[in-house]
């Protein structure tokens, strides 16, 4: 397995974000974002995981909730990845795709789209 500190990875994060267009940014709402070393035990593959209420269904009820979560797992990253360049690459996609979630996508456009 590739060997990479919890802060290397969380700076990786921190960089596929600040990749994303500022002009998508601005409208992402109430979302933060988390690293954590290891998904739950039922889906140990699992490399990125969003909860909460997508932008897309939230109406005039959605108030004094908690902020979404976006949550990148590093150890499935790093065992998938055989280089530095595949965790910044599969790193990209999978903040990418939940951030997508976000917005409403859902996983068969995702996928089409090559984010899957």
């Amino acid at each position: 397995m590739l060997e990479m500190t919890r802060e290397e990875f969380e700076e990786l994060v921190a960089e596929a974000l600040d990749r994303i267009p500022p002009e998508l940014t601005r409208l992402m709402d109430n979302v933060a974002v988390f690293v954590e070393d290891e998904p739950p035990a039922e889906d140990p593959e699992l490399l990125g995981l969003y909860e909460g209420t997508p932008l897309t269904d939230r109406g005039e009820w959605y108030a004094g909730v908690l902020p979404d979560r976006i949550t990148v797992y590093r150890g499935p990253t790093l065992r998938m990845s055989g280089t530095r360049e595949d965790v910044v690459q599969e790193t990209e996609v999978t903040v990418v795709h939940e951030i997508a979630h976000h917005f409403g996508i859902d996983d068969a456009r995702l996928h089409a789209l090559g984010y899957g």
